[in-house]
């Protein structure tokens, strides 16, 4: 697959000049097409809807492209919640999956009118001495074992924190309707970043049956059926990415081998990809500030893991495209690395790059979910700008820069960093 950067060397220089490095800039035009590619993926399903995963990239400019795409949000907490509502969502427009939920997250999803999901089955009650239980409600299942593909293990939901075993998921859809409920949704994640376009057919699979046998066994109405994320993207360039037409095929013929037999024809399907409808279009720009050669090579940049925490954290991939030198050879050995004191604050290692000068520009790929939303402030380190680049190649800042008056906010109330906040 080849890593193509959105932007060129000439346009970022340009816009570096009115937004210094570090920086996050988003794709406007690939993130709608996208959009609509899922949506015909789905096509075939009239009440299918894509709730992008707001924890992915929490901000109000990307919502509201998505929102005129006609994706609703998924939400995990009280924050993101007042996050949808403020960009104009509300009711059905809403998931709320949470864990651990806090009591008044759940008041706040049930006065929006959000389509709630509970995690677990002593949340039942929980929510109804809270708010009472709303005619539609939903359950997260959690399959235990191993999930696999062929002889694949893909990922452990047997050791994983959420949603009910599948006996839980009987009992508590027999507790949600003698306490009121008329209507139901069943929701689970599996497997996360899977490329194959055999995880969400794999999925539907396991998930229509479990609604099939719900049915029969309790009389619930099953309206929806969310498959939650795990559609990845193709973060290395030697992966092939994910076919969205293929897979959305794959559940169509699920469904009509499973759920159309067992009369819940009309069921609406809902995905949550948040990392598949933005990663690919977002980026992270920084500039190498020092070259450093000790026992390996060193490519010291102005952006660290407090900027993209992935590759630190669990070592994930990154590819990288030094812009201006996409045509030269790959020949130069080095770990690029941020100003973090953790010997883990690398983007990369041992990566081979074209050869590599101070006060070059650095294109990291796929950032535009789990990005900037998952930075910090260690070190004193302050959160970057966010950009967009809009279809009409015009740049906007859609979240500025943290400055040392935002750090030191908190401590307003004691006077001692009043110099700083003005």
């Amino acid at each position: 697959m080849d890593k193509t950067p959105f932007l060129t060397k000439e346009q970022a220089e340009k816009i570096t000049k009115e937004f210094p490095t570090p920086f996050h800039i988003y794709d406007e035009k690939g993130i709608r097409e996208n959009a609509r590619l899922v949506k015909k993926a789905f096509a075939w399903n009239k009440g299918f809807r894509e709730y992008f995963a707001v924890k992915a990239t929490p901000n109000p400019f990307i919502l509201k492209i998505l929102q005129e795409e006609d994706c609703g949000v998924d939400c995990s907490s009280l924050t993101e919640l007042q996050l949808a509502e403020a960009c104009g969502f509300s009711g059905s427009d809403i998931m709320f999956s949470s864990n651990v939920t806090p009591a008044e997250d759940y008041k706040f999803a049930y006065k929006l009118g959000a389509y709630i999901n509970l995690d677990d089955i002593t949340h039942i009650e929980y929510l109804e001495k809270l708010t009472g239980i709303p005619e539609t409600i939903c359950c997260r299942f959690n399959a235990g074992g191993n999930f696999t593909i062929s002889t694949f293990v893909m990922d452990k939901p047997q050791d994983a924190k959420y949603g009910f075993t599948r006996k839980q998921m009987f009992e508590g859809f027999r507790m949600l309707m003698e306490k009121g409920a008329k209507h139901f949704g069943i929701h689970a994640f599996l497997a996360s970043n899977t490329v194959t376009n055999d995880y969400y057919p794999t999925l539907a699979k396991q998930m229509f049956q479990l609604a099939a046998d719900l049915r029969k066994e309790t009389g619930a109405d099953i309206t929806f059926i969310n498959l939650s994320g795990g559609v990845g993207v193709a973060y290395k360039p030697d992966q092939t990415p994910n076919d969205i037409l293929a897979i959305g095929e794959g559940v169509r013929r699920v469904y009509e081998d499973i759920l159309v037999p067992a009369g819940l024809g009309d069921v609406a399907i809902f995905t949550e990809m948040g990392r598949f409808m933005l990663a690919p279009y977002g980026a992270l720009i920084t500039r190498v500030l020092h070259k450093k050669h000790i026992y390996k090579e060193y490519v010291g940049c102005d952006a660290c893991a407090a900027n993209l925490m992935r590759p630190a954290m669990y070592g994930a991939y990154h590819h990288i495209t030094v812009l201006g030198k996409e045509d030269q050879p790959c020949t130069y050995m080095c770990d690029v690395t941020g100003g973090l004191c953790e010997n883990n604050d690398k983007f990369a290692i041992d990566r081979m790059l074209p050869p590599t000068d101070i006060g070059d520009l650095i294109y990291i790929h796929d950032t535009g979910a789990h990005g900037f939303s998952m930075g910090y402030n260690y070190n004193g380190k302050l959160r970057s700008a966010e950009l967009l680049l809009c279809e009409d190649d015009s740049v906007k800042m859609i979240r500025r820069a943290e400055t040392a008056a935002d750090y030191f906010a908190t401590f307003d109330f004691c006077g001692i960093m009043d110099k700083y906040l003005k």
